[in-house]
């Protein structure tokens, strides 16, 4: 409530923004205020001049200008002088000063015709009124003389010069019209001029409302001393032929009082409202501007590190390449990569991770401060830089990244790439450089790889995969390879395992490391595991339609496939589609898959499950949290990843550990596959410690399933008596 009160009063802080809004305001109101002044003023001068020579009244000219030519002359120059100053602040228009010499002429004449009038001074003659008046009009003369001076002076704006000529005119418009209303009141005219200037200056500017009432209380306080004083003046014959003494007043009546009041009142609470009306808009725009500001700031800036983004990085990094004056040789695009980032964010927190993500980015900007540096995504930079030096810089941010390190070991890998004259796109440029460094991802020793020729044909590759996959799809450049799965039992196929092979126009054959990966960076892997999906439903079709040897066939299903489809739906639909029995079609789903979608894998297995799917963990022991996938989903088979056969033979660990896990599997009710088999010892151990199921080159590389039934056929392979009718 006193917050509230402390602001409807004008007692509040304001900020800068406010502050600039209600001084630019005034200013404008300044404006409309000085030329009708300037206007109204001249008109006065006119028409009391031209009065003056129609009635033969030059013998009077000094008293009139006594009167009233001295405040016109005055009022007229504060009123250009304050109109300079508005036109200065506003519209920064400084050429306009030179106008101010005609102000100080004016002025000075005020200045003049004030200090005569004092040297004659005589209190037999003229009251205390009159000569607090000749010291006001000279004291507000010598500051516009001043204020002129500092105006010619100087160019620039100074919002403490323009609001005291403000306060100065104000003060001029109050004083004038005191000095008017006055006059009249003596005369036995009317108090108008006072009201209107009481009006004008309060209603149009903007005050805090208790400057507001200072200025009101003070103006009428002095107004009603003034008439008081007229009133008890003695010395009424000294004018004769001049004014109608018989109208003089011979004390303040009711009504005057009652009326000015009134009108105090009235204008008190316009000027209270104004304020508040003023200062809401103020705010409201005040915020607007935040808000601007802020939407400007996330265009250009990110949002977590401070540095610039993307956005902002590309359209720079575009006029750059595209000035003709720039030698496009001495330009590097620089791509970095926090290796291990992944790990440090999951052991110590997302908070953590966004320190290390500030600290490195702070790094990275501070190293390069004459250049474009951008938060490319995650834990990814990018840099547009001089050539010349940026190895030595590139080495040494290597070397500071172990700074950070806690118990997760960090490394900082970079890509380079050197655009030439021809090339004004920074988005492929920044693909190229993030394609050398990933390149060097798993390669300890090396932390800076050039885009080279041998990586621009790979990179073309990467960019072929992901323009023509769809083509590919439709036009059936997708083949499906089978790897059988066999019994340890008897060594008969049990399944095959689906694995996808581009048979390519321009390529020849492509295998799965050359397009698995880019497709998932790219977030296209769905397409082709829908098309494996479809095209494994139609061979099953066709294998019950032909009566050919089939068994049931394992489909791997990427981490993405669930975020990007319904994986789920879009199986179930090609399984009514070709009439697919459920028990043919077995899901295989990754390790790592389960670590990075945790929620939606829990709802997709579900649905499966509840389908009457088989559901396959891949690659068990690959990833560093086997255990607590095995404790929190259920799964039907657990397939072993090859690398615990890579040193069978060598390393005595791998025949104790792959024992452990079988019996692990069995503990747990799962079957057990182990992958990788290619030689006899490794399947009869598998085979001895109740592993069921093997696969591996020792059976057959993956191939087309037509090979496989010409296999089958002269009795290389041997298919479960379960699968032939």
């Amino acid at each position: 409530m006193t917050q509230r009160i402390k602001r409807m009063l004008g007692l509040d802080k304001q900020s800068d923004y406010v502050r600039k809004y209600f001084y630019d305001t005034n200013m404008r109101a300044s404006i409309y205020m000085s030329v009708v002044v300037i206007v109204l003023e001249l008109w006065m001068i006119v028409r009391m001049t031209r009065t003056i020579y129609e009635n033969h009244l030059q013998a009077q000219f000094w008293h009139l200008t006594e009167k009233y030519y001295s405040n016109y002359f005055l009022l007229l120059s504060s009123g250009l002088l304050m109109l300079l100053f508005a036109v200065r602040a506003l519209y920064n228009f400084r050429k306009c000063r030179f106008a101010a010499i005609v102000v100080m002429i004016m002025s000075a004449a005020v200045c003049a015709f004030e200090v005569k009038m004092l040297y004659e001074y005589s209190p037999e003659t003229k009251t205390g009124s009159d000569l607090h008046n000749y010291i006001i009009l000279m004291l507000s003369a010598l500051s516009m003389i001043v204020f002129s001076f500092v105006l010619l002076k100087n160019g620039e704006d100074k919002k403490w010069e323009s609001l005291s000529v403000m306060y100065i005119f104000s003060f001029e418009c109050i004083n004038f019209g005191i000095i008017i209303s006055a006059n009249s009141y003596q005369s036995g005219g009317q108090i108008l001029t006072f009201l209107t200037m009481e009006l004008f200056v309060i209603c149009l500017l903007v005050w805090r409302p208790y400057i507001g009432f200072l200025v009101l209380s003070a103006s009428y306080l002095v107004f009603y001393y003034k008439i008081s004083d007229m009133i008890d003046l003695n010395t009424v014959g000294k004018f004769t032929g001049v004014i109608d003494f018989s109208t003089v007043k011979t004390g303040l009546g009711d009504g005057i009082k009652i009326n000015g009041f009134t009108m105090w009142l009235s204008t008190l609470l316009f000027c209270i409202s104004n304020y508040n009306k003023t200062l809401s808009q103020a705010v409201k725009e005040e915020d607007l501007e935040d808000v601007n500001s802020y939407l400007s700031k996330i265009s250009a800036y990110d949002e977590l590190t401070g540095i610039h983004n993307m956005v902002y990085f590309r359209s720079e990094a575009d006029k750059l390449l595209s000035n003709s004056s720039e030698n496009k040789d001495d330009f590097v695009f620089l791509f970095f990569d926090i290796v291990n980032f992944k790990y440090y964010n999951e052991k110590y927190g997302f908070h953590e991770g966004n320190d290390l993500l500030k600290s490195a980015a702070n790094m990275i900007d501070e190293s390069f401060k004459d250049s474009l540096v951008s938060r490319f995504s995650d834990d990814h930079f990018v840099v547009l830089t001089r050539y010349e030096g940026a190895d030595r810089i590139i080495s040494k941010l290597c070397e500071r990244i172990h700074d950070f390190e806690r118990e997760v070991h960090l490394e900082l890998k970079c890509g380079a790439y050197r655009p030439t004259d021809g090339e004004t796109d920074p988005s492929l440029a920044c693909d190229r450089a993030r394609f050398a460094c990933g390149s060097i991802k798993k390669h300890y020793e090396l932390n800076f790889k050039l885009y080279d020729k041998a990586l621009a044909e790979k990179f073309r590759l990467k960019q072929y995969i992901v323009n023509n996959i769809d083509n590919a799809i439709e036009k059936g450049y997708i083949k499906v390879y089978y790897q059988p799965v066999v019994s340890t039992k008897d060594r008969t196929i049990v399944g095959f395992e689906a694995l996808a092979r581009w048979l390519d126009p321009t390529y020849g054959l492509l295998p799965p490391g050359a397009f698995i990966e880019v497709l998932e960076e790219y977030r296209q892997i769905h397409k082709l595991d829908s098309c494996i999906i479809r095209e494994v439903c139609k061979e099953y079709r066709r294998a019950k339609d032909e009566q050919l040897p089939f068994a049931p066939v394992s489909i791997n299903f990427s981490r993405l496939d669930f975020e990007l489809c319904d994986i789920v739906g879009v199986l179930t639909g090609y399984v009514e589609e070709f009439s697919v029995d459920k028990s043919f079609v077995d899901v295989e789903i990754t390790e790592s898959a389960l670590t990075d979608q945790q929620n939606t894998l829990k709802d997709a297995m579900k649905r499966l499950k509840e389908s009457g799917y088989t559901v396959w963990l891949d690659d068990f022991g690959s990833g560093y949290s086997s255990l607590n996938v095995l404790k929190d989903y259920y799964f039907d088979v657990l397939k072993i990843d090859m690398k615990f056969l890579s040193d069978f033979s060598e390393n005595s660990k791998s025949k104790p550990i792959l024992n452990n896990i079988v019996e692990l599997s069995r503990q747990i009710e799962m079957r057990s596959l182990t992958e990788g088999v290619e030689d006899k010892d490794q399947f009869e151990f598998l085979a001895s410690i109740g592993c069921e199921l093997a696969q591996g080159y020792l059976f057959s590389k993956p191939m087309p399933i037509d090979d496989l039934r010409e296999r089958i056929y002269k009795g290389e392979l041997k298919i479960n008596e379960a699968f032939i009718k």
